[in-house]
C-alpha cells in the first residue's frame, strides 16, 4: 500500500472516531455535560471531537472507552459491516481469571461470560444493576450483611450501589453469565404460571438468591 493509500485510510478511520463516540453517548442517554463530569474531559473539547473538528488523541480516547466500558480498539475501528456476529476476544484477568464480552457495542445492557478463580472477598459498590446466572461452578454472593451460594441454574440480582462482591465459593473456577446495566436496568424473571394457566399455583418458595 503506498502512501497516498494509507493516508486516505488512517483519514477514514479517524473520521469515524467522533460519530461512533456521539453514538455510545447517546445509547447511554448521557448529555455532553454527564460525560465531561465522569471523563474530566471538558464539554467544548468533547463537542469538538464528537463532530469531527478535533482530532482525537491517546490521552482523549483512553478516558473515553473507560467511561463507556469498551475496548479501546472498538472507538477506533467499526465492525464489519453487515456481519450481526459477535467477534469474541476473551480478556485474561488476575489470577486466571477470563472476561468474554458478548455484546459489541454496549447500550443498555452488557453481557459477559466470566471463569472466576478464587480469591480474597473485597466489596465494592458503583451505580448499576447487575443479574448473575451460574453456568457451572459454585458461586458465592456477598451482599451487603448477607452470604449467599449460588448454584448451576441459579440467579441473582442487585443494585450495585449495596456493597456487594462475587466469586467462587470453594478452591474451584465458577463460570457464569453476567448482566450489567450502568443506568439500572433490570433483567425481568418470571418465575410463576400466567393467569391462563389452569393449574394452581405452586406454594410461595422464595430463592435463597434474594434478600
Amino acid at each position: 500500500m503506498n502512501t497516498g493509500a494509507r493516508n486516505a485510510e488512517l483519514e477514514q478511520i479517524l473520521d469515524g472516531i467522533g460519530p461512533r463516540l456521539r453514538m455510545l453517548r447517546r445509547e447511554r442517554g448521557l448529555t455532553l455535560e454527564a460525560l465531561a463530569a465522569a471523563t474530566g474531559i471538558s464539554v467544548s473539547t468533547l463537542s469538538r471531537v464528537e463532530s469531527g473538528k478535533r482530532q482525537p488523541t491517546l490521552d482523549l480516547l483512553i478516558p473515553l472507552a473507560r467511561t463507556h466500558r469498551v475496548a479501546l480498539d472498538q472507538l477506533v475501528a467499526a465492525p464489519a459491516s453487515g456481519d450481526p456476529r459477535v467477534h469474541l476476544r476473551p480478556l485474561h484477568k488476575e489470577r486466571g481469571s477470563v472476561l468474554v464480552p458478548l455484546t459489541q457495542y454496549p447500550g443498555r445492557v452488557q453481557v459477559f461470560k466470566q471463569v472466576l478463580t478464587p480469591r480474597q472477598p473485597e466489596t465494592v459498590t458503583h451505580e448499576g444493576y447487575e443479574w448473575l446466572y451460574v453456568l457451572a461452578g459454585r458461586l458465592r454472593l456477598i451482599l451487603g450483611a448477607q452470604d449467599f451460594t449460588l448454584r448451576p441454574g441459579e440467579v441473582a440480582e442487585f443494585d450495585t450501589t449495596e456493597p456487594h462482591w462475587f466469586g467462587p465459593a470453594d478452591t474451584s473456577t465458577v463460570e457464569i453469565l453476567h448482566l450489567f446495566g450502568p443506568r439500572g436496568d433490570q433483567a425481568i424473571v418470571r418465575t410463576r404460571p400466567s393467569t391462563t394457566d389452569l393449574a394452581p399455583p405452586p406454594a410461595p418458595h422464595p430463592p435463597a438468591t434474594t434478600s
